[in-house]
């Protein structure tokens, strides 16, 4: 890769003689040495770097007796002069117009909040627009650097953000340098990545080009090109349900691309990595979020570092954009799965209704699921329950293998037979639940924020273990928000012999399978109380719908209070 055309630079040409005390020495550094002295004669405290006056001399800047010189390692004696003729930097790069986010300046250096989407330095495929362009905007006194990078002593991607160093003068970047290449500088970054890795770990593995794929690095072994690189990791937070988990790495070495490829090498890759990441990195359901930019999600977080002139042991930490707790409560955010439930004639059917229906704004109305309606399923000819019952049972409850299970017959003998009863249901209970849970992956990945089942019997099947305590369950949103429907007994069995004619022993026998109504409504995280008119239900539902928006809002405010606080740990 060839460097960008340097514009026309002036040149300014040193002499010097060789005294008694240089004889021998190489030439590059007897004119290294020369020029700090010059430098320091004439109060700018500058040095300049072996490497610039290597460069110089092969460039065929240096001459020995009046003739050129391009062999750094040249011998000088006394008496002879040497010249070295260097480019006035200043002219390399042209300062622009653009916001820096200054956290830390002094004399000797500067410590930056670097965006994400600025590139660093110029390179040929950026050759303006760079954090460098605003940097001798901002730090005239960076343009007695030479180059295209003046102050740049380490760097990170352009679409990483974070902390930057930046060297204000020669001898400090000479310093600094020195310290990154003897990682004694401690770098740390936030990184958000696919599944959740071990709670610690350390990898050390080489680090080069890719094989096959040139703009690509990739963990290479040492004798195929591959440069020691070494990695360690900690994980913040976990997603419960696996889907991420944020981590602070520690770099110990300075590759390109370093975290990127040490935390794909080990099946994590960083979420909205385009390079090293899975094909499709959008969140399930998509990225609704206007502030999320696509890029991937790397944070240079803390720094600490010896002060190059004073000494001081520096640290800094720098909390992530916006972008990185927008991500993470997209990614832990889980559809709010609603569960209702209730004795016979509460009216949790006409709750569900109510849920279901599109509002008077014209907003859709909820994903509705009937335990009820899954079992008359699982009992229509070819149903799962249709099958067993005919298998276990012969035509007792099935007479015609082509025709529905009869409902009544097996309601009746699940009422005088006990056993039978506890047997029937230990068959249809799991298939109806897999159903249930199939209901509730569909309205997830539809994107659904709420999905409600309606289960009559879902503390009696022990789909959940109901709790007594409320007080304990205020304000938790668990991963199924149980709400109960209320009301009196004298009140429901009106309602199912006005409105199904239900006998009194059916309604008694219907009432002994489930747990005692207030029992059941101890055990729900919400109540909603069906005793009045269907003004009132409908009313109340609206109520529902608000506190299911207010819990939501509630668990996203809980996880940004919490990621704040690891940001500033």
């Amino acid at each position: 890769m060839s460097n960008p055309p340097h514009p026309p630079a002036e040149t300014h040409t040193h002499s010097f003689t060789v005294g008694p005390e240089h004889a021998g020495q190489r030439l590059d550094r007897f004119l290294g040495d020369a020029m700090a002295a010059l430098r320091e004669e004439d109060g700018h405290g500058d040095a300049v770097s072996r490497e610039k006056v290597k460069r110089a001399i092969r460039d065929g800047a240096a001459t020995v007796r009046g003739r050129a010189c391009t062999v750094p390692s040249t011998r000088v004696e006394p008496g002879q002069t040497v010249t070295l003729a260097l480019a006035v930097p200043a002219a390399r790069v042209t300062p622009e117009e653009g916001e820096l986010a200054v956290l830390y300046r002094d004399a000797a250096i500067a410590v930056l909040d670097k965006p994400a989407g600025l590139t660093v330095h110029p390179c040929p495929s950026c050759p303006d627009g760079t954090l460098v362009h605003r940097l001798v905007r901002h730090f005239p006194e960076l343009a007695a650097q030479e180059g295209f990078r003046p102050g740049i002593v380490h760097r990170i991607d352009k679409a990483t953000s974070g902390l930057l160093l930046v060297a204000l003068t020669e001898a400090v970047r000479l310093e600094l340098s020195h310290a990154f290449a003897e990682r004694e500088v401690h770098k740390e970054y936030l990184a958000l990545v696919h599944g959740v890795p071990s709670a610690k770990g350390d990898i050390d593995a080489p680090i080069g080009r890719h094989p096959l794929h040139k703009v690509k690095m990739a963990v290479v072994p040492e004798n195929r090109g591959g440069k020691p690189a070494r990695s360690a990791w900690r994980v913040l937070l976990a997603d419960p349900g696996g889907r991420f988990a944020l981590v602070a790495v520690r770099i110990f070495t300075g590759r390109t691309h370093q975290i990127r490829v040490h935390m794909a090498h080990l099946g994590h890759p960083l979420w909205q990595d385009a390079v090293y990441g899975p094909a499709e990195t959008a969140p399930p359901g998509g990225c609704d979020l206007p502030e999320f930019p696509p890029r991937q999600m790397l944070h240079a977080w803390r720094l600490s570092f010896r002060h190059p002139e004073t000494g001081a042991d520096m640290h800094f930490t720098c909390p992530p954009p916006p972008d990185f707790a927008a991500l993470a409560l997209r990614l832990s955010r889980r559809m709010q799965r609603v569960v209702v439930t209730g004795s016979p004639g509460c009216g949790k059917s006409a709750l569900m209704r109510l849920l279901g229906e599109r509002g008077q704004s014209g907003e859709a109305g909820l994903p509705v699921w009937s335990a009820d309606a899954a079992v008359a399923r699982l009992y229509e000819p070819g149903g799962g329950g249709h099958h067993l019952l005919r298998g276990r049972y012969g035509e007792r409850f099935v007479p015609d293998p082509a025709g529905p299970v009869d409902k009544r017959a097996l309601f009746e003998a699940m009422r005088t037979d006990a056993a039978l009863r506890r047997e029937v249901e230990e068959m249809i209970h799991p298939l109806a639940r897999h159903d249930m849970n199939e209901f509730f992956a569909r309205a997830e990945a539809a994107g659904a924020p709420v999905a409600v089942a309606e289960v009559p019997l879902f503390l009696e099947a022990g789909w959940k273990a109901g709790s007594r305590d409320t007080a304990a369950m205020s304000g938790v949103l668990p991963n199924v928000l149980l709400v109960g429907v209320h009301c009196p007994f004298a009140e429901r069995a009106r309602r199912l012999e006005t409105h199904r004619g239900w006998p009194p022993d059916m309604v008694a026998a219907m009432e002994s399978w489930q747990w005692p109504e207030a029992d059941k409504m101890r055990a729900c995280h919400l109540v909603v109380d069906n005793s009045g008119t269907p003004e009132d239900l409908a009313r109340r539902t609206r109520g529902l719908l608000a506190e299911l928006a207010r819990l939501r809002a509630a668990r996203d405010a809980r996880l940004s209070d919490h990621l704040a606080s690891l940001w500033q740990a």
